[in-house]
C-alpha cells in the first residue's frame, strides 16, 4: 500500500526540491493541498492527520503550529525548520553520525532535519569529538560559503531579479553578531562546550556549499597528522553511500582550489582533509538543498519506510 505524504510549505525552495525528488515514486502518494488553502489551519490539520508522513518546510513559528495541529500519533513529521533540532523527543536527521542516530530516525515519529551549515560542520566535528581527538572546549572557528538559495525566497529574488543591485556580484558576508540560527545545534549535536565562532557568506551562484573547520594540531587531545585525521573520518563514514571522504591530496589534484558549487544537484557530501603537521583544514562540500535540506529529509523518510536510503535521490 502506498504511503501518503504531505508537504506543508511545498512552494519554498526545500519543499519544491522534495516534491521534485518524490515525483514518479510508486511507493508513495503525495497529498496536494489547494493553493488557496495552503495557509488555512483547518485544511492543514486535515492533511497532516491524513498523511503517514508529513514534511514541514516552514518558518520556525509555523512549524511549531503545524506540529500542534497533528493529532494522529502515527503520523511521522519530518521538520526542515530550526524549531525542533535540539528538543527532547526529536530525532536528529543525520543518520551517518552513529548507529543511535540512525535507529532514532527509523523508530521516531518526530524527526528534525539538520541545518545546511550545521550538517557541514557536524559531519566534521562529531567524529573527532566522539573519538576523543578534538576536545569539547576547542576554540572552534568555521568559515563557510553557500549559494544564495540557502537564504530563501527573498534572497533568491534579490540575486535573480533583472537589473539587480551590483553589490550582489560580490561575496555577501553576514551573521557578524554570532547569533546565526544554526549555532545551537552545532554546539549541542557535535558535543562542544560552547558555540563556535561562525563566519558564513553567500555569493553569486544558486546552490552548493563548502564548510571549513581549521585546526591547530597542537590543541588536539591527541595530535595527529592530516593523514591520520583523514583515516579517522574515513573509518567513521566507512560504507556510507551519502558521505565520501576524499583521498588526501584531492584538493591538489583539483588544482589547489575547491569550488563550492561542484556538488549542486547531488544529494551526498564530500569531505576533504588538507594542511600540514601544525595546521589542518577539514572541509565538507555538498548541496545546501541536497544533503543540507531536501535530500536529507527524503533520506530520513526512506529510513522510516525501510527503503534503500538513496531511493529517489541523486547519489
Amino acid at each position: 500500500m502506498k504511503k501518503k505524504v504531505f508537504i506543508d510549505g511545498s512552494e519554498g525552495t526545500t519543499g519544491l526540491r522534495i516534491h521534485e525528488r518524490l515525483e514518479g515514486r510508486s511507493d508513495i502518494e503525495i497529498l496536494k493541498i489547494d493553493s488557496d488553502k495552503r495557509k488555512d489551519p483547518d485544511e492543514i490539520k486535515k492533511f497532516l492527520n491524513a498523511s503517514d508522513i508529513s514534511f514541514l518546510c516552514l518558518p520556525d513559528a509555523a512549524a511549531v503550529e503545524a506540529v500542534a495541529l497533528c493529532d494522529d500519533p502515527d503520523t511521522v513529521i519530518i521538520d526542515a525548520s530550526t524549531a525542533h533540532r535540539t528538543l527532547p523527543g526529536w530525532a536528529y536527521g543525520f543518520p551517518e553520525l552513529s548507529a543511535a542516530h540512525r535507529s532514532a530516525i527509523a523508530n521516531g515519529k518526530r524527526i528534525a532535519v539538520p541545518g545546511c551549515y550545521a550538517s557541514g560542520f557536524i559531519a566534521l566535528a562529531y567524529p573527532l569529538i566522539s573519538a576523543g581527538i578534538m576536545p569539547a572546549d576547542y576554540p572552534v572557528s568555521i568559515f563557510a560559503a553557500s549559494g544564495y538559495s540557502g537564504g530563501g525566497k527573498k534572497l533568491i529574488a534579490a540575486y535573480e531579479e533583472d537589473g539587480r543591485d551590483k553589490k550582489f556580484d560580490s561575496a555577501r558576508m553576514y551573521a557578524w553578531g554570532q547569533t546565526h540560527k544554526h549555532l545551537k545545534e552545532m554546539k549541542i549535536i557535535s558535543g562542544l562546550d560552547a558555540e563556535p565562532l561562525f563566519l558564513p557568506f553567500t555569493t553569486n551562484y544558486h546552490s552548493g556549499m563548502i564548510v571549513q573547520l581549521p585546526l591547530y594540531t597542537r590543541l588536539l587531545k591527541d595530535k595527529k597528522s592530516p593523514e591520520e585525521l583523514r583515516e579517522v573520518l574515513a573509518a567513521h563514514y566507512a560504507n556510507e553511500k551519502f558521505i565520501r571522504v576524499m583521498p588526501l591530496g584531492a584538493d591538489v589534484e583539483a588544482g589547489g582550489a575547491l569550488f563550492s558549487d561542484a556538488c549542486a544537484g547531488w544529494d551526498g557530501m564530500e569531505i576533504f582533509v588538507t594542511g600540514n603537521e601544525d595546521r589542518v583544514v577539514i572541509a565538507s562540500r555538498f548541496d545546501n538543498l541536497g544533503k543540507g535540506a531536501s535530500g536529507a529529509a527524503i533520506q530520513c523518510m526512506n529510513i522510516v519506510l525501510g527503503a534503500d536510503e538513496s531511493t529517489g535521490l541523486n547519489i
